[in-house]
């Protein structure tokens, strides 16, 4: 093995590197190329990226693309998305832990509050993610990963999915013809605030088949211990008084936010010759999740004070969450241009448990009344999705390129959300003149069904005016046609109080849904001013498809019971569309030793989907806004003061607002009490989700210490401005405050393969919140049927981890 590169040592988590040429090895992006070939890329420090659909250099790609090496992830310990997207400008993860999803938000294209995102798992919705050549959205962890790219704006023109706001495509290793290797890796660490030692342990092989067959796998196996505390949850539900805070009632559970996730892919690699090349793929992720990542510190109307790392809910919240992936990947060479076909089926299914006792005291049904109410719910989703896209890549020896597609998607949606409310059927009847009992105390059940087909023809000219100056321009015609069935049922309430069966579930579905078409376009241009000053310009659309809210439509008259249901306002939602313009510029001087590469955008956001909730019942819901706009620029750099000395660094400055009246977009409620209703949003209202400054640094120190021995220091520091969790701070919004987030590592390598990292995340244990469930209004105090308070327990802030610190070892064969 070759002496480390400074380039490659294994810097803080939260650097700027990744979105420069230098942080990935040729060789880790472009395996099959020629040993010639390879060592021109490496001389170049050049990542090679495929993003749009031909070969090229971070540098030489004339649009706005950060993209990190495999060989980075490993040795930045870059393992999943939240982790890797804080290296990339102009890019935000909500880290809100492994239960409660990972919204992305690029340049500011958020217009949801914060507290809607909880339990969603879409990634927000505005970026696309891509598994290969296959759009799926999965929290994937980034083990044997070739590369990951960052494509930063709409991708339409390019990728058969459509993209609002940009696309992120993790790029698996392939498997290797003609090469043996095998590769074990193990991680241990402790958080400040937690007990035991997590690990993180696995292993890749590659093996040929023969002169044109490989295969290739990878499986690990992550246990992370977490350090989030239920201390007041209940003994039994139902029967335990979850307000009376002693022992008997109580049953504490710690470490409740710990992770079990297997990642697991196989891979077969056929390829006879330069004319065909076919991979046939499977990838398997299960997350299990004991709790939220959530602190309840805020908490001023609970009797006892609540820890940092500290939640006041009342039962276990685990979660399950398993992904699938098969697909197939074929390019075959016609000689003057390729075409590549790329099919794949998903699966994805959810089982989950949520405490939802304050939702339900917060819609005033008396729920409260009961001394020992607890509810908590049960949800299952299944999501099977189809896709094939097929496109041409032109390789003629012509100024003239082209690139075309066409993009197939067939997704089914089959989830169930029921409530229970254990005792209170038996409690009704005490009280509230209820006649018979609920066995199974299910409260409320809602069933929805939805099958989407999106059909598109899309791709891009390009003309080659001088050898220094292109122009390309894109389109893409799309339509969609989506089905849907809700309905919902209170079966508690028509058994005790209707007289009804004990065990009797009544779905009347309501059929919705919607179809639309359209078209996108894209103009892109850029000049090599020399071989190291690039400058572009790109004016491209993103569109986002419309939906059905999983919510049944109220019937007319409104009964006066409880009832959970959606105006006709309510009922779905529109297509969402962007318009990005951006002017951006990639440079290199002094011999390379410094890069700086930039851009500056503008985005016009029409009709921009929002998360709501019903009038009637609280049931989260999507509706459309009247337009938005965000604007910004983003700096990168990296300078290589010396052979073994270098720094890198990146700061985005982003300004997303409202751009006219948007009606009714932000619930709210009005204390004492929980009468709710919907608050505007004006023209000049900041978007929430995102913050304005975000950016960090690194320093990176290199050097041989013996003849078989490389070391490698690193330190970096990452920091971001204030959050809005509302929009325009409106709806008794809380403001989440900024903070900066440091981190070390010292690193040893030899030429045998083996590696040891030593690290430390979040060094000052920074007490960082980074989300938020509901608003300060939910902080109250009710009472029961004797006059005992009910403390209300909805609101608190996600966190990010504290201090962890850890030993990483690897070794190759």
């Amino acid at each position: 093995m070759k002496h480390l590169n400074l380039l490659k040592t294994p810097a803080a988590l939260l650097v700027a590197a990744s979105a420069l040429p230098y942080v990935a090895h040729a060789q880790d992006a472009q395996p099959q190329a020629t040993d010639e070939a390879q060592d021109q890329l490496v001389s170049e420090d050049a990542i090679v990226v495929t993003a749009t659909r031909r070969e090229g250099t971070v540098q030489d790609v004339p649009i706005n693309i950060s993209a990190v090496g495999g060989e980075e992830l490993v040795e930045r310990r870059l393992d999943d998305l939240r982790e890797l997207a804080r290296a990339v400008p102009g890019v935000y993860i909500v880290d809100q832990g492994n239960r409660s999803g990972t919204p992305i938000v690029f340049r500011g294209l958020n217009a949801t509050g914060l507290g809607s995102f909880d339990g969603n798992n879409d990634g927000g919705g505005t970026v696309a993610t891509y598994v290969g050549e296959i759009p799926l959205y999965v929290d994937l962890r980034l083990k044997d990963m070739e590369r990951v790219e960052f494509l930063i704006g709409p991708q339409g023109t390019l990728y058969g999915a459509g993209t609002l706001g940009g696309a992120i495509r993790y790029i698996p290793a392939r498997p290797q013809l003609g090469e043996v290797s095998m590769a074990i890796r193990g991680d241990a660490y402790t958080y400040a605030h937690g007990d035991g030692i997590s690990t993180d342990f696995g292993t890749t092989l590659n093996v040929p088949l023969g002169d044109s067959l490989a295969f290739r796998a990878n499986f690990d196996v992550l246990q992370d211990e977490g350090f989030i505390d239920y201390p007041f949850a209940v003994q039994q539900a139902g029967v335990s008084n979850p307000d009376v805070i002693s022992g008997d009632n109580l049953q504490p559970l710690e470490d409740v936010n710990y992770a079990d996730i297997i990642t697991a892919r196989a891979a077969l690699r056929y390829a006879p010759g330069d004319l065909l090349d076919v991979t046939a793929s499977f990838h398997y992720q299960e997350d299990k999740t004991g709790g939220r990542q959530f602190s309840q510190a805020r908490l001023s109307s609970f009797p006892v004070e609540i820890g940092k790392y500290e939640s006041a809910l009342r039962v276990p919240e685990p979660n399950k969450r398993t992904t699938t992936l098969a697909s197939l990947e074929a390019e075959l060479d016609l000689g003057f241009g390729k075409i590549v076909s790329a099919t794949g089926y998903s699966t994805a299914e959810d089982d989950g448990q949520r405490d939802q006792t304050d939702l339900l005291i917060g819609l005033q049904y008396s729920y409260e009344a009961f001394p020992e109410f607890t509810s908590f719910t049960k949800e299952e989703g299944e999501e099977k999705t189809f896709t094939q896209e097929v496109r041409f890549v032109s390789d003629w020896d012509s100024p003239f390129s082209l690139i075309a597609g066409a993009f197939y998607l067939d997704q089914e949606i089959d989830t169930i959300s029921n409530e229970f409310t254990p005792g209170f059927d038996r409690f009704a009847v005490a009280e509230f003149g209820g006649v018979q009992l609920r066995p199974d105390a299910l409260e409320y059940s809602a069933p929805f069904l939805a099958d989407l087909t999106e059909k598109a023809v899309f791709g891009e000219v390009s003309y080659q005016i001088t050898d220094a100056w292109q122009v390309t321009a894109g389109g893409r015609f799309y339509e969609y046609e989506l089905e849907t069935q809700a309905a919902a049922d209170l079966p508690l309430f028509r058994t005790v109080f209707l007289g009804e069966d004990p065990d009797s579930i009544i779905y009347d579905f309501s059929e919705g849904g919607q179809e639309d078409d359209g078209f996108l376009f894209k103009f892109n241009t850029s000049y090599e001013v020399s071989d190291d000053v690039l400058v572009y310009g790109t004016v491209s659309q993103g569109f986002r498809i419309g939906n059905s809210n999983s919510t049944a439509p109220c019937p007319d008259p409104l009964p006066s019971n409880q009832i959970i249901c959606a105006l006709p306002n309510e009922v779905e939602y529109t297509a969402d569309k962007t318009t990005n313009y951006e002017l951006g510029f990639k440079t290199q001087w002094f011999d390379r030793a410094l890069t700086l590469n930039g851009a500056i955008y503008y985005i016009d956001w029409q009709d921009p989907q929002i998360a709501s909730a019903t009038l009637n019942g609280q049931s989260p819901i999507t509706i459309n806004g009247a337009g938005a706009r965000s604007q910004g620029f983003e700096i990168s750099g990296l300078w290589e003061i010396t052979e073994n000395l270098s720094v890198s660094g990146n700061y985005s400055y982003t300004d997303a607002q409202l751009t006219d009246l948007s009606p009714n977009i932000i619930p709210v409620i009005f204390p004492p009490g929980y009468d709710n209703a919907f608050v505007d949003g004006l023209d000049g209202d900041r978007l929430p989700g995102s913050p304005e400054h975000l950016g960090g640094f690194a320093v990176d120190y290199d050097r041989p210490i013996s003849a078989d021995w490389d070391l490698s220091l690193s330190y970096g520091m990452y920091a971001q401005s204030d959050v809005l969790t509302r929009t325009g701070a409106r709806g008794d919004s809380l403001t989440l405050p900024g903070f900066d987030i440091h981190q070390a590592s010292v690193g040893f390598e030899n030429r045998s393969g083996t590696r040891v990292i030593l690290y430390a995340d979040n060094i000052w244990n920074e007490f960082a919140e980074t989300g938020v469930r509901v608003t300060p209004a939910w902080d109250q105090t009710v009472v029961d049927i004797n006059g005992d308070p009910v403390y209300q327990r909805s609101y608190g802030t996600f966190v990010a981890p504290p201090r962890r610190i850890g030993v990483r070892v690897s070794q190759e064969f």
